[in-house]
């Protein structure tokens, strides 16, 4: 398998712990470990005093398994715990073969298409357009994608790098077009529950539909990426069997100081989603009110949930350019539209406390 660059994270690297501010971070504002600590039941308390540092089971603590079961009505046996990104390797890995065909939301976060590519698939673009000063996406699109080569199609919503949310009948028809056709959706959810407004949460793909499998974990919307914890959700045992297969060449088990500090995470969803909603509420005012008084340098294009926007720069030459002369002369770092394929874009991230 030979896999390009992965273009954005290389840029972070270069630039994310040397730069004065971050206007780009895809996550949210994190927490510290007495904070976490604090937060604590008595059970996960208990388990961190006496924490054994020994290796951990390979599918992931049972009672982290059990509280991310239950996030979707499903059963532990229908989880997987991994790093986010492992979770994306293993998957695309168990389910693909060279040939297939691999319909992706467009623009996206790379791994997503690029597994697919390495493994020798084709990979094809759903995209999302700006219509109305918005950013969209049409299913009969997608439907018009669909042929009988396709074996995947990779969803993500609240979408990264635009914001995009469809509408709940929009999302019910992509699970039910997949489906009917026997496809494995793939949803990437890692951005769920940071919907700004009551009621707008999707029901998770793993919920709907037997071959969906959801990716999720608590770096996005519980502000926790340091604990590199993450999952596959799927009733598809059978994939999630050849999955655990896989994932006993890369990391075998995870952290386990990392598994029962994400059970207090997830225990304590509800104060660091609601706490982090509020940040990100709150820097959308302020990046509505920055960017609005710059029409002829940005054309802000509101996102609809989660921490992260994809305005347009209306300045001359390359949208790179104009990002590393930024992040140079006055120590922000953008990312720009390039590390997306969508040169004149740029992300804006909106998670972080002084995000803007």
């Amino acid at each position: 398998m030979k896999l390009e660059t992965f273009r954005i994270e290389r840029y972070f690297a270069e630039h994310e712990f040397t730069a004065r501010r971050l206007l780009s971070a895809s996550d949210c504002e994190s927490v510290t470990l007495t904070e976490l600590l604090g937060l604590a039941d008595d059970e996960t308390r208990a388990l961190w005093e006496r924490l054994w540092l020994g290796y951990t089971e390979s599918a992931g603590h049972p009672l982290l398994r059990e509280e991310i079961a239950g996030l979707y009505g499903l059963s532990a046996e229908d989880m997987l715990v991994a790093a986010p990104e492992e979770a994306i390797f293993v998957a695309m890995n168990a389910l693909l073969e060279p040939g297939d065909e691999v319909v992706v939301t467009w623009p996206a976060y790379q791994s997503l298409a690029e597994i697919a590519r390495a493994i020798g698939c084709r990979v094809l673009r759903w995209e999302l357009r700006v219509k109305n000063g918005r950013w969209a996406l049409d299913p009969d699109e997608l439907a018009a994608l669909l042929s009988p080569r396709t074996k995947l199609v990779v969803a993500n919503f609240p979408h990264n790098p635009t914001g995009y949310l469809p509408a709940r009948a929009e999302w019910e028809e992509v699970v039910r077009m997949t489906a009917e056709r026997g496809v494995t959706l793939f949803s990437d959810e890692m951005y769920r529950w940071l919907e700004y407004h009551e009621g707008q949460t999707l029901s998770a793909a793993c919920e709907m539909a037997e071959k969906a499998v959801t990716l999720g974990g608590v770096s996005k919307s519980l502000g926790l990426p340091g604990l590199r914890i993450g999952w596959l959700a799927t009733r598809d045992r059978s994939l999630l069997r050849r999955a655990s297969e896989i994932k006993d060449y890369t990391t075998i088990c995870s952290s386990a100081p990392s598994e029962i500090l994400a059970l207090m995470g997830l225990r304590a969803r509800d104060w660091l989603v609601g706490r982090n909603v509020a940040i990100v509420l709150a820097n959308l005012r302020e990046a509505e009110k920055h960017f609005g008084h710059r029409r002829t340098k940005y054309e802000w294009l509101p996102p609809m949930a989660g921490p992260v926007a994809f305005p347009r720069w209306l300045g001359e030459g390359p949208t790179q350019a104009w990002a590393d002369a930024t992040v140079r002369e006055r120590g922000v770092m953008i990312a720009p539209g390039e590390m997306f394929e969508m040169p004149g874009h740029f992300r804006v991230g909106l998670g972080r406390l002084e995000a803007l």
